[in-house]
């Protein structure tokens, strides 16, 4: 995984650089997302992993299902410079690298445009006035804008976790109760 990592780097950041001076950051996030999921498929894997298909077959089966999706940037991987990014990691044999290399862009697109995604899992349903109120004082918090991802996790009791970036902050009933019983059997 950080062997992924380190290979995605200077894709993503040159992706980066070509997607921001052509305003198209968005768009390149969105298509890079949906061919990091096409690669972990596990029937476009076995396609993709064959080694009697080429790597030109490789490349149209990311670009076709790319393009169909209902995207801004669905057809990015069927022009020139796409085209050449999936060519480039399949001659390598690294387009299982393309969910690191998704990861990173967006990493450094939040970067760029001072976001946050900040996921609110919590045991019930929250209403938008709490949202609302829990998003503001994270934007404060942090000092960048939040896009704030709200899931219900009925298993967690009661309370929620927050994860954005590195934080995490678990205030679920769940966990508490996981340390007092790690505690009384200790």
């Amino acid at each position: 995984m950080a062997e992924n990592i380190t290979l995605a780097r200077p894709y993503a950041q040159a992706l980066f650089d070509l997607a921001r001076a052509d305003n198209q950051l968005p768009a390149w996030s969105a298509v890079l997302n949906i061919a990091a999921l096409v690669v972990e498929d596990d029937s476009a894997r076995s396609v993709l992993g064959n080694p009697v298909v080429s790597d030109h077959k490789r490349v149209e089966l990311i670009a076709a299902v790319c393009g169909q999706a209902d995207t801004a940037g669905g057809n990015l991987l069927a022009q020139a410079r796409g085209q050449n990014l999936l060519m480039l990691l399949a001659e390598n044999g690294r387009l299982g690298v393309l969910p690191d290399i998704a990861a990173r862009f967006d990493a450094l697109k939040a970067a760029f445009e001072n976001t946050v995604d900040v996921d609110l899992i919590s045991a019930v349903e929250v209403d938008d006035a709490v949202a609302n109120k829990f998003k503001e004082s994270l934007q404060a918090r942090l000092g960048r804008s939040v896009a704030l991802n709200r899931s219900v996790d009925p298993d967690l009791i009661g309370g929620a976790v927050v994860r954005a970036d590195d934080l995490v902050i678990d205030g679920s009933i769940k966990t508490r109760l996981q340390a007092l019983a790690q505690r009384l059997s200790s």
